[in-house]
């Protein structure tokens, strides 16, 4: 299945597969992005596959909004390879 983003209200939606083979959809459609933006916003309901190539551009475009000090917000669930991807760098509480 193919990756469609789309630009809603300024939340980026992601549709279908986000996999090695369209990878760089994504990786063109969000470079610079935070050069631009301040705050991003991602919508991952109706993305129906990940594989870990997804996960590492996620990874990369979320470790360029902290560089930035910018803020990347997900939204969506289902996706659970993602979810614990992030889930694992969560600090435990004091």
């Amino acid at each position: 299945m193919n990756l469609v983003i789309e630009n809603n209200n300024n939340v980026y939606e992601l549709t279908g597969s986000l996999v090695k083979l369209n990878i760089h959809l994504f990786q063109n459609r969000f470079q610079n992005i935070f050069d631009k933006k301040n705050d991003l916003t991602i919508n991952i309901v109706d993305l129906e596959k990940i594989d870990d190539f997804g996960i590492n551009a996620i990874d990369k475009l979320y470790n360029e909004a902290i560089l930035k000090q910018k803020r990347l917000s997900i939204i969506g669930s289902g996706n659970q390879k993602l979810f614990n991807h992030f889930k694992a760098f969560e600090t435990p509480e004091l």
